[in-house]
């Protein structure tokens, strides 16, 4: 019994420790939250912004020919995959790696820790990745699809739906789409059309790489707040439980022993 009551405290000490650790990890990520949000706000209007522009500037006849709207019915795919620095995060880093299995991809480039130690290449941190960063990026990929090596390129990332929800996503960048429906006859561009929009295509893939690191940021900082909850609850549920069973075990050895010495007593 005596063995029984051991192994119980030190399952105790054991979840406990676990639980101050799930509680500081919380504390961690709910001190980000803000931040991680109002960067996320920001560059998806910086990135919003950028996508009205070039999105009227394909809907013109002239950039028709230009090769960032080639479309080719070949199938050799670059993306860029977007996880975590870290784990304990719930289904954020598996979702995302997930979404990216889905497609037969001839080069992938990892943005975080977590898809770096996947699928290797340049480490470029998600919590780190800054805006420099991104145009070296942004310059590379418009080179690759400008000389032709890739027919697709995009951008798979996770979408900050709530605090409680996060959806991984794909975001096409190449091929640019063409909406006729777009073309605004109050804007002219000077020199022409096709060379505002080579000219600033780069500066636009740079602003949705750093909006879909930063809301995937956001979303991994809720996810791991709500995992690290979710797992403080189990635990301190798992605590109670324990003690629980130890208070009964230790009573039960404390009986057995008045037992034992009233017997040896009358006898």
């Amino acid at each position: 019994m005596g063995a029984n009551t051991k192994k119980l405290r030190t399952r105790i000490k054991s979840v406990d420790s676990t639980l101050h650790l799930t509680k500081a990890m919380g504390l961690v990520a709910s001190s980000k939250i803000r931040r991680a949000t109002e960067g996320m706000n920001k560059s998806r209007e910086y990135a919003n912004s950028l996508i009205d522009a070039v999105t009227m500037l394909s809907a013109s006849p002239e950039c028709a020919k230009s090769p960032y709207l080639r479309k080719s019915e070949g199938n050799r795919i670059c993306l860029v995959v977007v996880a975590g620095d870290r784990g304990l995060a719930g289904g954020y880093n598996a979702n995302a790696l997930r979404m990216a299995n889905r497609f037969d991809a001839s080069k992938i480039i990892p943005i975080g820790k977590r898809a770096h130690d996947r699928y290797g290449g340049t480490l470029y941190t998600a919590e780190g990745f800054s805006y420099s960063d991104a145009i070296a990026l942004s310059q590379k990929l418009c080179n690759d699809f400008w000389e032709g090596k890739f027919d697709k390129i995009g951008i798979i990332c996770t979408k900050y739906v709530s605090m409680m929800t996060q959806e991984p996503q794909i975001k096409w960048i190449f091929p640019l789409e063409k909406n006729l429906e777009a073309k605004s006859k109050s804007i002219i561009f000077e020199p022409d059309e096709i060379t505002v929009l080579n000219a600033v295509v780069s500066e636009y893939v740079a602003g949705i790489l750093v909006a879909c690191v930063r809301e995937s940021f956001a979303s991994e900082v809720a996810a791991r707040r709500c995992a690290m909850d979710s797992a403080g609850k189990n635990a301190q549920q798992m605590i109670d439980d324990l003690r629980l069973e130890y208070n009964r075990a230790r009573q039960g050895a404390i009986t057995q022993e008045i037992t034992e010495i009233v017997a040896g007593s009358g006898a």
